[in-house]
């Protein structure tokens, strides 16, 4: 059971935020357009990209920590328990409280996020503005595999934007409605069309 934990914490979330993220980037072909010119300026088109080139490509990690932050895979945290008493906000908590954490709505809380409905990855040009992501949760109990994730989601990414053009199969926008789940899904799965792309580096791919 450990086990199957650990494999469906670690596939299904990031297979999600995977396909959140495209979803956003078919709805935002300027953003596509940046992060392509990106990958073009860093990483050329005579090679893939590679792990040790996600440094010099912060506009790709900024897309995912914009998906992460509208559609966290795990929108409630996995119970806490208080060992202590504590005052949060205006609340006291005794010790041994059962709290849970809703990542989602603090995600959408317009006093901490200036339009926090609308997609920006340019909000976390300000690295500072990860801190406050609930994503992967805080402290001694956040997810072990948060940056193995976002190093494997990020990559990913910029893969598919690097190999191929992606378009939206009709004119109308990405329906984004969300499943209901422990985890975020996509009310409809994602479709869209893609077509390779003529450079050297995916013509030796292939």
């Amino acid at each position: 059971m450990i086990i199957k934990s650990l494999l469906l914490a670690g596939t299904d979330t990031s297979a999600l935020t995977l396909e959140w993220t495209m979803a956003n980037l078919l709805n935002h072909p300027e953003v596509i357009k940046k992060a392509t010119n990106e990958i073009n300026i860093h990483v050329g088109s005579n090679r893939l990209v590679e792990e040790s080139d996600m440094s010099k490509l912060p506009y790709i990690q900024s897309i995912v920590y914009e998906t992460l932050r509208l559609h966290p895979a795990a929108p409630i945290w996995s119970p806490h328990l208080s060992s202590e008493d504590c005052t949060v906000g205006k609340y006291n908590l005794p010790k041994d409280t059962i709290v849970l954490v809703n990542a989602w709505a603090a995600h959408m809380d317009p006093k901490m996020w200036s339009e926090p409905t609308q997609f920006k990855p340019e909000r976390f040009e300000n690295e500072s503005e990860v801190n406050r992501l609930l994503s992967f949760g805080l402290g001694r109990r956040a997810c072990p595999g948060s940056n193995l994730a976002q190093r494997t989601v990020s990559l990913s990414i910029a893969l598919l934007l690097q190999c191929f053009e992606w378009k939206r199969i009709g004119k109308e926008e990405i329906d984004m409605s969300e499943g209901n789940g422990i985890t975020i899904s996509r009310t409809n799965p994602l479709e869209a069309m893609c077509q390779l792309r003529q450079s050297s580096a995916v013509k030796d791919m292939y």
